[in-house]
């Protein structure tokens, strides 16, 4: 029996993503390159490549690299200041699961970000446990994200679902042994999800599966 979800939180929850991509795309724009979102989806969001990793490949100089990546980091820090929007259906979705099983965010954002993003947009309170880049050594797509999480919350892998938006996050829970069903974001449909339990079009489709309704 279900007894916990397990929540991504980029992408998923919250369209931080798309936030996070746009100001990316438009400093390499100011730095002379291009960005696509089909290559950001594919490498950075699916296959884990940092920025730094990327803008190299582009050809720019470690000064230059150095330049953007602050530049960027500083603009997103000051979105974060403001609510960024939920993903479709997140908080009726939450809502309707709230109070009936143990709910979980694994994530690999720094717990200062996920807490500020929650704070701002109102999703504090809806969590039993929040596990970020800062719980951990070795972050998505290894499993030890979400084997923390099952530990932490005294549960199986087959007493729980995850839910995540990427090929990376897909990987880390079907490391763990979780069941996983996927929800694209338009900058992670591109990616495969195989191994996904079920690819659904929101979040909502999570009370089906669990036979809620």
């Amino acid at each position: 029996m279900i007894q916990a979800i397990l929540w991504d939180n980029d992408g998923l929850l919250l369209d931080s993503e798309a936030v996070f991509f746009e100001l990316t795309r438009s400093v390499f724009s100011e730095f002379g390159y291009d960005l696509t979102e089909e290559f950001w989806g594919i490498e950075y969001l699916g296959k884990a490549r940092r920025t730094r990793e990327i803008a190299r490949e582009f050809g720019m100089t470690s000064d230059h690299v150095d330049r953007l990546i602050a530049m960027r980091d500083g603009r997103f820090f000051e979105a974060l200041q403001s609510p960024l929007p939920l993903r479709p259906k997140v908080r009726q979705t939450l809502d309707c699961l709230s109070g009936t099983l143990k709910m979980a965010v694994v994530t690999g954002s720094p717990r200062e970000k996920v807490e500020l993003m929650h704070k701002r947009s109102g999703l504090d309170g809806y969590f039993d446990l929040v596990i970020t880049h800062d719980d951990v050594e070795r972050t998505k797509p290894h499993p030890e994200p979400y084997t923390t999480a099952l530990d932490r919350l005294g549960l199986e892998p087959e007493q729980t679902f995850a839910v995540e938006d990427s090929e990376r996050g897909l990987e880390s829970a079907h490391a763990a042994g979780i069941a996983c069903i996927v929800v694209p974001n338009p900058l992670t449909r591109i990616q495969q999800f195989e191994k996904a339990h079920a690819v659904e079009p929101d979040v909502s489709a999570v009370l089906r599966h669990l036979s809620i309704t």
